[in-house]
């Protein structure tokens, strides 16, 4: 599925503020993702790792449990993952199109 396009939803702020909000009372935010989630948004790949870093300090500082950090350290390796391969994609793309 290399080079397919996807389109990404992202939840708004509001949502991000009530999950975030939940967390902080102890209460679970398992909830399905499709439900929240806006179609109509997209976000860049730097945009949510930046968003994903925030949330990793706001954990850290917080004293969110170590197996939760370490879940989104994890989402930050696949984001920069993706980011790199994607370059390599535009680097191979441009190098043929010479």
């Amino acid at each position: 599925m290399s080079g397919v396009k996807r389109k990404r939803s992202v939840l708004n702020v509001k949502q991000k503020l009530e999950m975030l909000q939940k967390l902080d009372n102890g209460e679970s935010v398992s909830i399905d993702a499709e439900d929240v989630l806006n179609e109509e948004n997209t976000i860049s790949h730097s945009a949510a790792l930046l968003s994903v870093e925030t949330l990793l300090d706001y954990m850290g500082r917080r004293g969110f449990d170590y197996g939760d950090i370490t879940a989104v350290r994890k989402i930050c390796v696949d984001i920069r993952q993706e980011m790199n391969k994607q370059q390599k994609q535009r680097r191979m793309t441009d190098f043929l199109k010479q």
